[in-house]
């Protein structure tokens, strides 16, 4: 093993002992493993998509799988317009410089963006990797580009000035690494790939910077048998030096997305509207065309304030977590419009924060009446959430779905401090009175919440 680090020579035992000690690959183990309290508490998290691809910034972060994979007309064309003939993707790397990138100023942001959570791309589908990776020499940040371990920089800022929560997306394979493409030419009979490359990393990122949240991708359509993810995720929860709070996602494997892991995510921008029987997560993008930064993107394709709250609110009522994407510059920006949603989404939660952190789904999701109302609740208490979406012209909001005793239930709107009349319906049902303002006297905007107290 000479010339080896000690890095390398710890993931290889961890694999080995991994494997040996798993002599039944079975999901029942992994599956049945409680999520930590923390995760469901939180909510709301932020995804950093940031990599080689941001150099280009085009299309999407698959654009060299578009351009040299798929060979789509319009990432040729971009090639050929603006760059050199014999232009190679890896000659973007020396060009993803991250001289704006300050971890602290991202903290800070992220912070204030009211995110619980943060999950921060160490190495998508291209396989370049933001830390000094033991097995990707040259092809990462330590070694060409910045020349930085931006990982490490960006825990250090989160851990070191908020009280959020560090996550690392990790992609299982990579599009053209030589050792993937030949697993995959023996339709994956043979894993060099995973127990040189992939698998040595996991063990690496999470000895290195021990993540609370493991966030897995790309799985190449190779079984999770051939990742090894019983082997890993067996070390990961149970001799990890995260153990006890590490959560994870169910893309382990073809065939494990929304089945098994931690929590589901089912598909990117997944929100079922209705309530699941698993912890799930909404991955979505504030770009609807891109999880990486655009240069060609239209205003119009950035999501609103009023269509991100919205999510949020259905996300949360129907028991999940809201996982919100930004796309960083080449050299480590967060544009305007990104940060401006983000600190929107602060405002907003600095008023109505009761109403989704740490909050549980009500035995209603959505209100029966009216479409635009949905609810959450605080059983022991006996508080529920009715969060509006649209303020009525008549200053009356009607609730289906609650029943309300006159002399014990008690209606107040979140960041307002009178209560507020309100009637019964019969047996089921509330018309509530709310007060009337003008546009600078509301307590926010972009959505409302109501506290119901003694509801039945």
């Amino acid at each position: 093993m000479q010339g080896w680090s000690l890095i390398q020579v710890w993931a290889l035992l961890s694999i080995s002992l991994s494997c040996q000690s798993l002599t039944d690959p079975n999901w029942g183990p992994i599956d049945s493993r409680p999520l930590p309290e923390w995760f469901d508490r939180a909510k709301f998290g932020v995804f950093i998509h940031w990599g080689v691809f941001s150099v280009p910034s085009y299309g999407s972060e698959w654009f060299w799988y578009y351009w040299q994979k798929q060979k789509l007309t319009p990432y040729v064309e971009f090639m050929d317009k603006n760059y050199p003939p014999g232009f190679s993707y890896a000659d973007f790397a020396p060009m993803f410089t991250a001289e704006f990138f300050d971890a602290v100023q991202w903290a800070d942001l992220l912070n204030d963006s009211g995110a619980k959570y943060v999950v921060l791309t160490t190495k998508h589908h291209e396989g370049f990797t933001l830390w000094g990776s033991q097995t990707s020499w040259n092809w990462n940040a330590v070694d060409v580009g910045p020349r930085r371990d931006l990982v490490a920089e960006l825990g250090d800022a989160i851990r070191g000035r908020t009280d959020l929560r560090f996550g690392l997306y990790h992609s299982l394979f990579e599009w053209f690494n030589p050792l993937f493409l030949e697993d995959e030419a023996n339709h994956f009979k043979t894993n060099k790939f995973p127990s040189k490359k992939s698998l040595p990393e996991l063990y690496e990122i999470v000895n290195k910077y021990r993540p609370e949240v493991l966030w897995s991708d790309g799985d190449g359509n190779a079984p999770a048998s051939y990742w090894n993810s019983t082997g890993f995720l067996s070390w990961l929860y149970n001799e990890s030096p995260v153990r006890k709070t590490v959560v994870t996602n169910d893309r382990w494997g073809l065939g494990t997305i929304c089945k098994h892991g931690g929590y589901y995510t089912c598909a990117d921008r997944y929100n079922p509207g209705h309530l699941l029987p698993h912890k799930w997560e909404n991955c979505m993008t504030i770009d609807r065309k891109s999880w990486g930064f655009r240069r060609n993107a239209e205003l119009r394709d950035f999501l609103s304030i009023q269509q991100l709250v919205q999510t949020l609110v259905e996300t949360v009522s129907c028991g999940g977590n809201l996982l919100v994407n930004i796309g960083p510059t080449h050299d480590g920006q967060i544009i305007p419009l990104f940060e401006e949603r983000l600190r929107q989404m602060g405002q907003w939660l600095s008023v109505n924060g009761e109403a989704i952190y740490s909050t549980k789904p009500w035995r209603h999701q959505n209100d029966t009446v009216t479409p635009t109302v949905w609810y959450t609740s605080r059983p022991e208490q006996s508080l529920v959430y009715a969060v509006f979406l649209t303020w009525p012209k008549t200053d009356s909001l009607i609730l289906g779905a609650p029943s309300a005793t006159a002399g014990h239930s008690k209606v107040t709107l979140v960041g307002y401090s009178e209560p507020l009349r309100w009637q019964a319906m019969g047996k089921q049902g509330l018309l509530v009175t709310l007060p009337t303002f003008n546009l600078n006297q509301l307590p926010c905007q972009w959505g409302w919440a109501l506290r119901l107290h003694n509801i039945a």
